[in-house]
């Protein structure tokens, strides 16, 4: 008999770094939190990419009496999310949450899974806060990523850490993610995220503004209604404006020269 060998082994374990969604739930009420995912996400149903998702209970605005834990794994999942675990939920729900398949986080754990970014300015309506989505098809820990390729419909980059350039534009229904700002010096079409790590001073340029949704630091502003005449297709940086609760997301063309 041959010592077994990495290859033959029928199972291994080795350890990871996961990349994992973290959605802050200041209410549990499924009508409600739709209601408000609705406003937050432009009624985007396809807006994530399957991504693994801790449900933080640590901003309930009140105690509920019950927690509809199936009706609220089935609305994350509309989105394409995938509830895997739960952290800072009170011990009387703790038994529902496992028997629906998620897993129970203490604070070091959760803290070691997804580490704390700064919290995002609140939504209109009690909301998930969705934080920095998990890099997909491209990511870099380097200060600036530039990609001179186009992104198709599908694809995702995320610049961790620093600033996305992109030389060559954005397909609708791709995702561009950055930590800083994000830089794009072609057609913006698809759904871009700067200060994904809560940076507010985060900003978005593009020479052909004409994105589905933009985010600075949590703040989401969608174009369901179609881009404002003013920015539509031109060169365009979007902002935050004001401080804490009060920032705004502020679009406007940008003076070249």
């Amino acid at each position: 008999m041959h010592p077994a060998s990495a290859s033959t082994k029928p199972i291994e374990f080795r350890g990871a770094t996961l990349g994992v969604m973290t959605a802050r739930l200041r209410d549990t009420d499924p009508m409600r939190l739709a209601d408000a995912m609705h406003t937050l996400l432009g009624g985007m149903p396809d807006f994530f990419n399957r991504e693994a998702t801790i449900l933080d209970f640590a901003e309930l605005a009140q105690m509920p009496e019950r927690i509809d834990w199936p009706g609220l794994a089935s609305l994350l999942r509309r989105y394409r999310l995938q509830p895997v675990a739960v952290s800072n939920l009170p011990d009387a729900f703790i038994d529902g949450a496992r028997k629906i398949g998620l897993a129970v986080l203490d604070a070091d754990n959760a803290a070691a899974v997804a580490p704390e970014a700064p919290a995002p300015a609140a939504a209109p309506a009690p909301a998930p806060v969705v934080e920095a989505p998990a890099p997909a098809a491209i990511a870099t820990a380097e200060p600036t990523l530039i990609i001179d390729r186009p992104l198709r419909s599908g694809q995702q980059a995320y610049a961790r850490g620093g600033d996305l350039v992109l030389l060559a534009g954005v397909s609708h229904g791709a995702e561009v993610i950055a930590d800083g700002s994000i830089h794009c010096y072609g057609p913006l079409r698809g759904r871009a995220l700067a200060g994904a790590q809560g940076n507010a001073r985060a900003r978005v340029f593009s020479t052909n503004f004409g994105p589905e949704l933009v985010s600075i630091a949590g703040v989401y502003r969608t174009f369901e209604k179609g881009i404002p005449e003013a920015v539509a297709g031109k060169t365009a940086q979007a902002w935050l404006k004001g401080e804490g609760d009060h920032q705004t997301l502020t679009i406007a063309p940008l003076q070249t020269q």
